[in-house]
């Protein structure tokens, strides 16, 4: 098959080999515009400065200003040696080798998970808040009336020109930092939500009314199936909008974090360090965009499987098993202390047990993805 065929598609050697080369010309491009700008710094002994205490503050500093043009010229003219520098873009083995000093000196892996953490709760109240809101206005006319422009309206407000607002309602702690990434996704997701409601087919809404389905019967065997089946992939995508404002919530009141972190390394011109910790944060948003898909796939099986084998129903529910002790697991370790904390981890890693169990199963009997 032609790789420019329009619509083609790629089998799974290709795919990978593709995928390999991409990262490779990345680099490459990364290696050679690093290198055309960067500069070249003399090395030289530093004279004398001249002494501007007897001037005025405007003529002192016309007067550095100059001095500083003069000296980088006789710098230049009288240098023996010139060290290379990369004052705009590192390298990518610079890039690299900073990791040993996030590691040991400013304990990165730390502020990862308390980046991680914080993230994690703002999207879980974002979502926890947005749905049923998002059902609410979707479904009852009446609250569709009084407040679907409004929210429609909401999506445009600048955040970042709120959190005066957000330290004046819920102080400077973690409960701001958490409502502030919280709001950032609801904004976008309870119109989300709204809208997947309007996709539900009529079919299915007069099929379970000929029924004699009730209103609760219809949402829970109609709407709910057919709007969390899709929200599922907006969810994954709106998530990441957190990573977006995680450097504007953790510099308020800096108590740690890599968004903190990335400015201080910033300000202080240490852009090696920089790309790395933004190397982190693509690394994280891509497994849990990956832990989100498998979700979405143990959650919502119909997207997935063409055949309901018993099998493949055992597979699932083993998998759904295996979260839940997973989640159950992470809770009582994050907030339960002492030796209680350790029985936590035991569930977890027999929740991820049953997860590698399930997937066998489902392995063993072969799905077909859409």
């Amino acid at each position: 098959m032609s790789l420019l065929k329009l619509g083609g598609k790629l089998d799974g050697t290709q795919k990978i080999m593709l995928e390999i080369g991409g990262v490779i010309l990345l680099l490459l491009f990364w290696w050679l515009m690093a290198e055309l700008l960067s500069d070249r710094k003399p090395i030289y002994d530093s004279p004398i400065p001249e002494d501007f205490s007897l001037v005025g503050a405007d003529e002192a500093k016309s007067r550095l200003l100059d001095s500083l043009t003069v000296l980088d010229s006789i710098a230049r003219s009288q240098a023996t040696e010139f060290e290379k520098v990369y004052a705009v873009l590192p390298t990518p083995l610079a890039t690299l080798l900073s990791f040993k000093e996030l590691y040991y000196e400013d304990n990165v892996i730390e502020n990862t998970q308390k980046s991680i953490w914080l993230n994690f709760r703002g999207y879980l109240l974002a979502i926890l808040i947005s749905i049923p809101i998002g059902f609410i206005i979707g479904l009852v006319p009446l609250f569709r009336g009084l407040f679907a422009r409004q929210v429609d309206a909401v999506r445009y407000l600048p955040l970042t020109a709120l959190t005066g607002l957000f330290m004046a309602w819920f102080g400077i702690n973690d409960t701001m930092k958490i409502t502030f990434l919280a709001v950032g996704i609801i904004v976008y997701l309870i119109p989300v939500v709204v809208q997947r409601i309007d996709e539900v087919k009529d079919v299915y809404t007069k099929t379970v009314f000929t029924l004699g389905a009730t209103n609760w019967q219809t949402i829970r065997s109609v709407y709910l199936p057919s709007v969390l089946s899709r929200v599922s992939d907006d969810i994954r995508v709106l998530t990441a909008i957190s990573w977006t404002y995680i450097i504007i919530a953790e510099l308020l009141n800096q108590e740690g974090g890599i968004g903190s972190m990335i400015y201080i390394k910033g300000r202080t011109g240490h852009l090696d360090a920089v790309f790395a910790l933004l190397l982190i944060i693509i690394v994280v948003g891509f497994l849990q965009d990956r832990i989100f898909a498998y979700l979405d796939r143990i959650f919502f099986p119909f997207k997935y499987y063409k055949q309901n084998s018993p099998t493949i129903k055992r597979g699932v529910e083993t998998a759904r098993y295996g979260i839940v002790a997973i989640g159950l697991g992470i809770l009582v370790a994050a907030f339960v202390p002492g030796t209680v904390a350790q029985l936590g981890l035991f569930i977890a890693l027999a929740g991820v047990g049953f997860c590698l169990y399930g997937e066998w199963m489902l392995w063993k009997e072969g799905r077909v993805e859409d």
